[in-house]
Order: C-alpha cells, then sequence, then structure tokens
C-alpha cells in the first residue's frame, strides 16, 4: 500500500511548479494553515477560502484547500476570530483542512490567470504588460582551498546555507589542481615564502548558493579559509523556469486579429469567462486593435496599459478615480469582474498539478471546487409598489 500524501509533498509539488520566490514582494504564498505532515487524501482548488469552500472540502472529503487567495497578507499579531481571515483560519484548522495558497506567482505564467481573457479574444503576439524579473536565482560559489583544510571550509559554507539543491544538502563538487602566487614583503602567507612564486595543491570547491543567503556564505567562507586573502569567484545562475522568461509578468498586451468595436469585445467576455456583471467605461462602439489585460484587480496597471499603447484594457475591480483617469487618457475600460477574469485559470492549473502528482506518485485526489466565490449579485432592482403600474 502507497505512503498517504503529506501536506509538504503538496507543498514542494506546488512550489516545484510556481516558486515562491516569484511572487510579488507584497504577496504571502504557500502553507496558510496546516503542519507539514498533516496527511492529505484529497485537495479541493479553489479561488477563494470561504465558509462555503470549508463546507465543500467536507463535503467532497479534501483535507487540503489550495487556494488562489492567500488568507494572510502581512504577519498576524494574533489569530482569533474578530477578523475574516482568521475566523477562516480557525474554521479550517478545527475541521483538519489545511490551506495552502498559490497566487501572483500563477498569475505570471503564461498560462496564469490572464490567459482565458487572451483566449476569449484571441489576442496575438502577446508581451506581459508588467514584465516579471526573478531577483533571487541562486549563485555559483567557486573557490580554491589547500585540500587539508578544504573539508573544513565545506563545513562552513553548508552550514551557512550552501550547497541545497532540492531535497538534497551539502551538494558540492570538487577537483585538485595546482595553485600559483607571490606574496609581497609585506604580506604573511600562510604557505609558501615571501617574494617568490609558490605552487600549492588546492581543491576548487564549487556550490550553489540561494541569492538571499550570498552575504552569510562568503562571511563563513572568510572565517573559514586559511588564506590571508581568501580567493573566490561567484557566478550567477540561470533557473529553468526563467528560460522563458519574456514571457513571464503580470497581465498581457497583444493584438486582436482584426479591429473590433469594444462592445463587441464586451459581448464575447460576457459569454466566454462568464462574466455576468461586466461593466464598460467608454463608448462601445469605439473600434479598437490593441488590447491589454489583466486577471483579478488589476487598475494599478493601467499605466502600464497605456503605456504599452493599449486602446482598450481588460481586467476587474475597477475604481472610480483611476478609471476616469484612463478615460481621460484616450483609453477605453471593461470590468470584467475579479472572480470572472480568474477563476476560469484554475482548470488549466487542475490538470497541470494532476500531471505533477501523478510523475511524483501522490495519489490524493485533485478536485475544482464548483462554488462561484463571485459576490456580487444580478444587478438590483427596487421591489415595485402596491398599485403601481
Amino acid at each position: 500500500m502507497a505512503p498517504a500524501d503529506r501536506l509538504h509533498d503538496w507543498s514542494d509539488l506546488v512550489a516545484e511548479a510556481y516558486p515562491p520566490r516569484s511572487a510579488e514582494a507584497w504577496d504571502n504564498v504557500g502553507v496558510q494553515v496546516g503542519a507539514p505532515d498533516d496527511q492529505v487524501t484529497a485537495v479541493l482548488l479553489c479561488l477563494d477560502v470561504t465558509p462555503g469552500t470549508l463546507d465543500e472540502a467536507v463535503r467532497t472529503g479534501a483535507d487540503l484547500l489550495l487556494a488562489h487567495h492567500p488568507l494572510f497578507f502581512r504577519p498576524l499579531e494574533r489569530l482569533t476570530s474578530e477578523t475574516a481571515a482568521g475566523a477562516l483560519a480557525l474554521q479550517a484548522a478545527r475541521r483538519g483542512i489545511a490551506v495552502l495558497a498559490v497566487h501572483t506567482n500563477f498569475d505570471i505564467v503564461e498560462h496564469g490567470t490572464t490567459a482565458p481573457v487572451v483566449a476569449a479574444l484571441d489576442l496575438r503576439d502577446l508581451r506581459p504588460l508588467a514584465p516579471r524579473h526573478t531577483p533571487a536565482e541562486p549563485v555559483k560559489l567557486v573557490t580554491f582551498v589547500p585540500g587539508d583544510h578544504t573539508d573544513d571550509v565545506l563545513e562552513a559554507l553548508t552550514g551557512a546555507g550552501a550547497g541545497v539543491i532540492g531535497e538534497y544538502t551539502s551538494c558540492s563538487f570538487r577537483v585538485r589542481g595546482t595553485g600559483s602566487f607571490r606574496p609581497s614583503a609585506d604580506a604573511r602567507p600562510v604557505l609558501g615564502e615571501r617574494e617568490r612564486l609558490n605552487t600549492v595543491q588546492e581543491d576548487r570547491l564549487e556550490l550553489r548558493v540561494p541569492r538571499r543567503q550570498v552575504a552569510d556564505v562568503v562571511a563563513a567562507l572568510r572565517a573559514a579559509h586559511p588564506y590571508e586573502e581568501v580567493p573566490f569567484d561567484l557566478h550567477p545562475l540561470v533557473e529553468v523556469e526563467t528560460l522563458n522568461e519574456d514571457i513571464r509578468g503580470l497581465g498581457r498586451f497583444g493584438e486582436l486579429p482584426q479591429p473590433r468595436r469594444v462592445g463587441e469585445l464586451a459581448d464575447r467576455l460576457v459569454q466566454a469567462l462568464p462574466s455576468p456583471h461586466l461593466r464598460v467605461a467608454g463608448d462601445p462602439e469605439r473600434v479598437v486593435s490593441r488590447v491589454a489585460a489583466c486577471g483579478g484587480a488589476g487598475d494599478s496597471l493601467i499605466g502600464a496599459a497605456l503605456a504599452a499603447g493599449a486602446e482598450l484594457y481588460i481586467t476587474g475591480d475597477l475604481r472610480h478615480h483611476v478609471t476616469l483617469d484612463g478615460l481621460t487618457q484616450g483609453l477605453s475600460l471593461i470590468d470584467a469582474g475579479h472572480f470572472a477574469t480568474e477563476a476560469p485559470a484554475l482548470r488549466e492549473l487542475q490538470e497541470r498539478l494532476q500531471e505533477r502528482a501523478r510523475k511524483r506518485g501522490l495519489t490524493a485526489r485533485l478536485l475544482a471546487s464548483e462554488l462561484r466565490t463571485e459576490p456580487w449579485s444580478a444587478a438590483y432592482t427596487p421591489p415595485r409598489e402596491k398599485g403601481s403600474p
């Protein structure tokens, strides 16, 4: 019988596909509720953690909610039921349901949350609206150590965080060679003589270092290395998932196959997403060719849409003043709703994670939520008074 999946299996699976370091700096992705060894028999994929999705998890036997929107964005001062997020987290914990979030680290990829809008309008020549360049790629540290000291230096480096590759630690490579140096008259060499060319048998030692830990690792190297002047190089590395970085970033900008009326595009989105509460700002009869879009709440990217030369911008949660500003600057806008512009992308997310889970030998069922967590109802119509026509 295969061992049961654990929460850390699924958090590792998601992190491998959508690295947390690629999320926006303000975002909070990963495990929000639960312990690494919690058993996972079924996973419910949803856009939001709500009382309804928690109830759905119980009905379907899911003990992990994989949500697009995090419960928490900032460090907690207290965990109580006085806030909506606190109440939901406590309810999840009491019902034995873990919560894992994958947010802007999913938004930025080619098949992320803007993809359904792109597909509905058949946009071409796509580019990110706000390109995402990952700053946290690792580096490779290369140093040269006299053979008798290699193990001590290696221990210091790995203790400071170097040499981690996935589930493996203390990963390094060494090769023996001959180093040469000529100390000045004022030098204090550990080996060799001043003012003459010396040769020493040294090990070339190589380790990967997370960029955020470079300073600590270099400090450990300087403390452990026997030489007066510590030789080392730092080489930037490119992660496999960033090789297609030209298509990573929030939102998309592209060209329609042929010019279309704004109202015609709005009608298409109403049906394709679907987006029953869609709003149009600007003239519906305007004919446009260049379109920008961002799934979710994207009015902060109106400036980027204008800079890209967009004639129409499609997103959700458009605010009053920024919409007026966009119109003043010649931009037509469609608010297709936060839920409607993001939820359709979860189908692709489910398929990709299912395939990865199968390859990893994970056995938990991956289910898709059937709830619409769209908070808005249809347009409100006041009830007629009795006797009114």
